[in-house]
C-alpha cells in the first residue's frame, strides 16, 4: 500500500519524499512538472537509495487521475500540487482557480470512489490575510487578500465540508509558514526558476554571484528593526510534520487544521545578518519603498500541532541558512547546470 505525493517533484514535496522514504512508507509521485523538474526525484533516490513511481499527470484531467489509482494500491494522499505564486495569481486568477480547485476535485472525487478516505492537504498562511495579531493561531479569523491565498481557502472548506458530511473521511490541512533551506545533503532544495518570489532564495542567488543585490522592502514596519518579520521554517522540519500528520489520520476522524512554523519571527535584516555570518559571504542590499501588500509581521503559534500531531520544529536558522547555502554553492543553476540566467536588480525581500 502506498501514499500519493501529487506535486512530489517540488521544493516541498521531493523534500517529503525523502522523509517518507527514510519512514518507510512507500509512495507514489505524480507531477505534470510545470514548475518542478524530474531530476528533483532522481535525487530523492539518490539520497534514498530506493526507486518509486514517478507519472507525469496533469490532475486536471480525471480520466488521468483515475488510471493511477486503477494501477496502484493507494492508502492516502498527500496533496502539493498547486501553481503557488502570489503575485502570478493576481494577474491569473481564472488561471489560478481553475487549477488548483478542480486539480482538488478531481482527487478527492476519484479517491471516494475508491475508498481512500485519507488526505493531507497542503495550505499556507496566506489564508489569514492581514487579520490578526501575530503568533497566529488556528482559530485566527482567516481573510486571503489575493486569488492564491482563496484557492486555498476554499479548499479547506472543501475538505471541512467533505469530512462533516461523511464520517469515513479524514482529512489534516497544513497551514504552512516560510519554508527556507536544504536538504542536508545539498542535492536537492529550492528551484524557484526565474526571478525568485521569495527572500531566501534570492538571497541565496545574491550570494553565489547570479543577481548583484537583494533590495529590502520597508524599513519603516513596527518591528525591532523596521523590515518585515517572518516566520521560517526549515524544509526537513515542515517535512517531518506531514509524516506526523499521517500517523494522526490512521486515529483520528474529522478534518483538523494545524500551523506548521516555528513560533519565532525574524526579520529581513536578521536574515541577512545570520546568511552572513554563517556563510561568509557579504550580502549587498538596498532598502526601498514598502511592497504593495506586505503586512509588518507574521509568525505562527505552533502549540497545537505540537499538542496533537506530537510534532515540533528543531532546526534552527543557522540551520536553515547553511542547508540553503551548501545546496545553492553545489547548485548555482539549481536543476539546470548548464543554465545561465541574466543578472536581475529587482527585488527579493
Amino acid at each position: 500500500m502506498a501514499v500519493l505525493v501529487t506535486g512530489g517533484a517540488g521544493y516541498i514535496g521531493s523534500h517529503t519524499c525523502v522523509e517518507l522514504l527514510e519512514k518507510d512508507y512507500e509512495i507514489v509521485v505524480i507531477d505534470n512538472f510545470s514548475n518542478s523538474q524530474p531530476e528533483s526525484l532522481k535525487r530523492v533516490s539518490e539520497i534514498t537509495g530506493k526507486i518509486f513511481p514517478v507519472i507525469e499527470v496533469d490532475l486536471r484531467n480525471r480520466e488521468d487521475v483515475e488510471d493511477i489509482f486503477k494501477q496502484f494500491n493507494i492508502q492516502a494522499v498527500i496533496h502539493f500540487a498547486a501553481l503557488k505564486a502570489v503575485g502570478e495569481s493576481v494577474t491569473k486568477s481564472l488561471l489560478y482557480y481553475q487549477n488548483n480547485l478542480i486539480s482538488l476535485l478531481n482527487i478527492l472525487d476519484v479517491m471516494d470512489q475508491y475508498s481512500v478516505q485519507q488526505i493531507v492537504f497542503s495550505s499556507s498562511a496566506t489564508v489569514y490575510g492581514d487579520n490578526g495579531r501575530s503568533p497566529l493561531k488556528e482559530e485566527t479569523h482567516t481573510g486571503a487578500v489575493n486569488p492564491y491565498g482563496q484557492t486555498k481557502l476554499m479548499a479547506e472548506k472543501i475538505l471541512e465540508d467533505l469530512s462533516a458530511s461523511n464520517r469515513e473521511w479524514k482529512s489534516v490541512i497544513l497551514r504552512y509558514f516560510n519554508p527556507v533551506g536544504a536538504h542536508e545533503s545539498g542535492k536537492i532544495g529550492e528551484d524557484p526558476g526565474g526571478v525568485p518570489n521569495n527572500l531566501m532564495p534570492y538571497l541565496s542567488q545574491v550570494a553565489v554571484g547570479q543577481r548583484t543585490h537583494l533590495s529590502v522592502f520597508g524599513c519603516d514596519y513596527p518591528t525591532k528593526d523596521g523590515t518585515g518579520v517572518r516566520d521560517y521554517i526549515h524544509i526537513m522540519d515542515l517535512a517531518a510534520g506531514h509524516v506526523k500528520a499521517l500517523q494522526f489520520l490512521e486515529n483520528n476522524e474529522g478534518c483538523h487544521t494545524f500551523n506548521l512554523g516555528t513560533g519565532k519571527g525574524y526579520s529581513v535584516l536578521e536574515m541577512i545578518h545570520v546568511f552572513q555570518q554563517v556563510t561568509g559571504i557579504p550580502i549587498p542590499y538596498q532598502i526601498v519603498d514598502r511592497r504593495a501588500g506586505d503586512i509588518a509581521e507574521c509568525f505562527a503559534n505552533p502549540k497545537k500541532a505540537e499538542k496533537h500531531l506530537e510534532w515540533k520544529a528543531v532546526r534552527t536558522l543557522s540551520d536553515m541558512c547553511r542547508d540553503t547555502w551548501r545546496w545553492q554553492s553545489s547548485n548555482p543553476f539549481g536543476y539546470h547546470p548548464q543554465s545561465k540566467m541574466k543578472t536581475k536588480k529587482a527585488s527579493g525581500a
